[in-house]
C-alpha cells in the first residue's frame, strides 16, 4: 500500500461513512498515523440519495472526497480499496491491494440491504444505499416511461408506470413523497402526450404504521400527507415475492409492476475474519467502549455495531447520529489508551428524527417535542443541508432547493447511466 512507518501508533479505518469521517477528523494532526480505506474515493450523504433518484440533486452535490477530507492531516493516508479479510491475530488487515499492519482497528463498515433470505427479490428490486445505485434508479424511473409510450399495450403501459416501495421507514416515506411530486407536478410537463393518472406509487409496509421508529403523531402525519398527493399505502402487507414482473404478499394483494424498490430492512456489514460475534442482524457485538468482544485493539463503530444497553436493549438506531457520535468518543478514547487512561463510557445522546414527505411538508420529533408541516420542512431542510461536507455541496444543494421551490421542477432528469432492467418490453408499431 506504500504507507510510511511511523512512530505514532498505526489507527486503520475500514469504511468512509458517518462514523468513519467522523473518527479520521476528530484525530486531525494526533499523535497517531490515520490510514482510511474505502472502496469509493468519496463519502457520500446518503439521507439525500432518494434526491438524486428521483432528478433533485445531481450525484456530486451529495458526495465528498475522502482525499479533502483528510488533506490537513499531517499523518493521514487514503487508499481506495475492498478489504477482503482481517487477521485479529497478526494485526493486519488484507486487501485486494495488500496487507497493512494496525496497533489499532477501527470497523466503520455501515450497512447493506436485508432480504431476509429472499433469493427473487434481492435479484429483482432495487435498492439505492449507493450514489451508482441511485443512478441506476432515476434511469430506471425514466426509462419506464419512455418505454410507456412506447408501447400500445395498456396493461404492460400500467406496469411500467407502477412504482411499488416496499418498507415505510424514512427512506421509503421520502422516496414516495418525491415521486409523487414528479407525477403531480413534472411529468405532466415532461410527457404531455402520456396520461399520467395512470401512474401509480404504492407504499408497501409490513407493520401497523409508517415510520415506525417515529411518534405516533408524526406517523399519522405523515400518512396523511403522504395520501394528500396521491400516494397508496398498504399497511400489515408482507411482500413474499417478486419475479420482476408481479410482485405478491402474504394477504394475496398483488401488483403488476416493472419497479420495486426495496427499503424494508438492513444487517450490519462484517468483514470475513472477525470472530464469531455478530447479532441477529449482522451486527459486531462491542462494549460500552466500542471494542469489539474479546479485544483492546479492535473497535466497531455506526450500523455494524452492536451496543446493547438498558435503554437500547436491541442496539442503537442505524442512523447517522449513532455513528457520528461513537467516531468523536473513540478518536478521545484511543487517546486515553495510548496514555493508559480510564475509557469513557458511550451515552448516546438522541437528538430527535426527522423525515420529509415532500414540498412544505415534514415531521419532527425531538426529545420533548413534536411538530410537522411546513416550519418541520425548513427545520429538516437546515439540518440536512448544514450535516453535508463543504461549502460547495452545501451551496450546490441550498441553489437546486431554490430553484425546485420557485419553479416546481427537477433538473437532473437525463439518463446519464442507461438502465434498461426491462429489455424484454419491446416497443410495438402504431
Amino acid at each position: 500500500m506504500n504507507i510510511p512507518d511511523s512512530s505514532n501508533p498505526r489507527v486503520v479505518i475500514i469504511g468512509g461513512g458517518f462514523a468513519g469521517v467522523a473518527i479520521a477528523q476528530k484525530l486531525k494532526n494526533k499523535a497517531f498515523q490515520v490510514v482510511l480505506l474505502d472502496k469509493h474515493n468519496y463519502h457520500n450523504f446518503q439521507p439525500l440519495m432518494y434526491q438524486v433518484a428521483t432528478g433533485g440533486l445531481e450525484s456530486g452535490s451529495i458526495a465528498y472526497p475522502m482525499r479533502k477530507i483528510i488533506k490537513e492531516h499531517r499523518e493521514a493516508f487514503f487508499r481506495m480499496t475492498l478489504v477482503e479479510q482481517i487477521d485479529t491475530e497478526n494485526k493486519k488487515v488484507i486487501t485486494d491491494i495488500g496487507t497493512i499492519y494496525y496497533d489499532y482497528l477501527v470497523i466503520a463498515t455501515g450497512s447493506t440491504n436485508n432480504y431476509f433470505g429472499n433469493k427473487e427479490i434481492e435479484k429483482n428490486s432495487m435498492v439505492m444505499k449507493t450514489i451508482p445505485e441511485a443512478l441506476n434508479l432515476r434511469s430506471l424511473i425514466l426509462e419506464n416511461f419512455e418505454l410507456a409510450l412506447q408501447t400500445n399495450d395498456m396493461n404492460e403501459r400500467k406496469a411500467l408506470m407502477n412504482f411499488v416501495i416496499v418498507g415505510a421507514g424514512p427512506t421509503g416515506v421520502e422516496l414516495a413523497g418525491a415521486l409523487a411530486e414528479m407525477k403531480n407536478a413534472v411529468f405532466p410537463k415532461d410527457y404531455p402526450d402520456l396520461d399520467i393518472s395512470m401512474m401509480e406509487i404504492n407504499l408497501v409496509q409490513g407493520s401497523d404504521n409508517i415510520l415506525d421508529a417515529m411518534s405516533k403523531k408524526s406517523s399519522k402525519a405523515a400518512e396523511k400527507f403522504l395520501k394528500d398527493l396521491g400516494v397508496k399505502i398498504h399497511l400489515k402487507t408482507i411482500v413474499t415475492n417478486y419475479d420482476g414482473k408481479k410482485i405478491e404478499t402474504k394477504g394475496g394483494l398483488s401488483f403488476d409492476t416493472h419497479a420495486v424498490i426495496w427499503s424494508a430492512g438492513v444487517k450490519g456489514a462484517p468483514i470475513e475474519g472477525m470472530p464469531q460475534t455478530l447479532d441477529r442482524a449482522s451486527r459486531i457485538r462491542v462494549n460500552e467502549f466500542n471494542q469489539v468482544e474479546g479485544f483492546t485493539d479492535v473497535f466497531a463503530l455506526g450500523d455494524v455495531a452492536a451496543m446493547y444497553g438498558e435503554k437500547y436493549q436491541y442496539g442503537h438506531p442505524m442512523m447517522a447520529q449513532p455513528a457520528i457520535q461513537q467516531g468523536n468518543l473513540l478518536a478521545e478514547n484511543l487517546e486515553r489508551l495510548t496514555k493508559k487512561q480510564s475509557l469513557k463510557k458511550f451515552i448516546y445522546n438522541d437528538k430527535g428524527s426527522m423525515a420529509t414527505i415532500g414540498r412544505n411538508k415534514a415531521v419532527v420529533d425531538l426529545p420533548k417535542l413534536h411538530f410537522n408541516g411546513v416550519f418541520a420542512w425548513f427545520v429538516w431542510m437546515f439540518v440536512h443541508l448544514f450535516s453535508l461536507i463543504g461549502f460547495k455541496n452545501k451551496t450546490l444543494v441550498f441553489w437546486s432547493w431554490v430553484y425546485n421551490y420557485f419553479v416546481f421542477d427537477r433538473e437532473s432528469r437525463v439518463i446519464i447511466r442507461p438502465y434498461r432492467k426491462n429489455r424484454d418490453i419491446k416497443p410495438q408499431d402504431n
